[in-house]
């Protein structure tokens, strides 16, 4: 009975209470490391960038960490279990950036992305809190794992749209919204500081199809140009794993004319929450790599970062070679 109450006190105190499969950690990493998804690169970025590049990641979702205390490290598509294994045992969480990679194509995004999320599942069931942030194609990336990949997205139209957040009812009661301050909560339920840049939806009717509707809290929704509701914000029930629709890595960091991109001092604002949340999520994960060099080794600042804003709505991306992913 003594052993049995000393293993339950040790549990509460680093553990916290368990709430369905999730832990509120009291640890807290002051040297947390994200791992951003690569993806495929598409067909016209390589009309523009024609030197065999293999896989990319957007610039401004390294420095949408970096700017709330985060490092990165790449990681690549097109890789065995093993190999996502390892990696998201070194690391304290996993960023799934937007853009244009199709779900149905073989050793790309999708597969490496339903690799990660398996694993990340497995984490958190065993007690190990790991967090996982889809933002667009990244929050759409999410519901498809989550109905076993099967394809409940719907053609929309909100190109270059910014929006205020509706929230649902209850979304004081989210991980996401429940510490939101007063006053970054009135900007996002009044001013049009959350940028859309997608062509497909999520929305509660096509989730409901694929019976996931109740593996996922509803945070916000929003309309397209043509009226169409959509799910801006949710996150999983009872895992870390969060999606946005929306791009708030924009507002900091893409210059890009004719994108309609919110730049308000309040839209800067905004933006920051979801960037300071998730870190925060991190925060709660200890894992680390086991030597500094091996760490040095993985890490975004290995690669060049190539000027991209004359021939893309990127600013700034990180092209990989495949030699640059052994």
């Amino acid at each position: 009975m003594l052993l049995a109450l000393i293993i339950s006190v040790f549990i509460t105190l680093n553990f916290g209470i368990a709430s369905g499969d999730c832990y509120s950690l009291s640890y807290t990493n002051n040297r947390p490391i994200i791992g951003i998804l690569s993806q495929e690169v598409s067909n016209y970025m390589n009309s523009q960038y024609p030197q065999n590049y293999s896989s990319y990641i957007v610039a401004s979702y390294v420095k949408f960490i970096e700017g709330a205390g985060g490092r990165v490290v790449p990681i690549w598509i097109g890789k065995n279990n093993s190999y996502y294994e390892d990696i998201l045992s070194k690391i304290n969480g996993v960023l799934w950036p937007g853009g244009a990679s199709y779900f149905n194509k073989n050793k790309g995004y999708a597969d490496a992305g339903y690799k990660i999320y398996n694993i990340a599942k497995s984490m958190n069931r065993n007690g190990d809190y790991f967090p996982i942030l889809g933002i667009c194609l990244g929050f759409e990336l999410l519901t498809y794992i989550e109905a076993k990949r099967v394809e409940h997205r719907i053609n929309c139209n909100s190109e270059n749209q910014p929006l205020p957040l509706e929230f649902t009812p209850d979304y004081r009661k989210s991980r996401m919204f429940n510490n939101i301050s007063l006053e970054i909560l009135d900007i996002l339920k009044k001013e049009n500081v959350t940028g859309n840049y997608h062509r497909f939806c999520v929305t509660k009717q096509e989730l409901k199809k694929v019976n996931v509707y109740n593996k996922f809290k509803i945070l916000s929704l929003n309309q397209d140009w043509n009226g169409i509701k959509f799910i801006s914000s949710l996150e999983h029930v009872t895992l870390p794993f969060y999606g946005i629709q929306f791009h708030p890595e924009k507002n900091l960091y893409e210059w890009v004319t004719g994108k309609n991109i919110p730049h308000t001092e309040n839209a800067i604002q905004a933006t920051r929450y979801f960037a300071d949340f998730f870190l925060k999520e991190a925060r709660k994960n200890g894992h680390s790599f086991p030597t500094t060099n091996e760490e040095a080794k993985k890490l975004i600042y290995n690669y060049p970062v190539t000027y991209t804003g004359s021939k893309s709505a990127y600013l700034q991306c990180y092209m990989f070679q495949k030699r640059d992913t052994v």
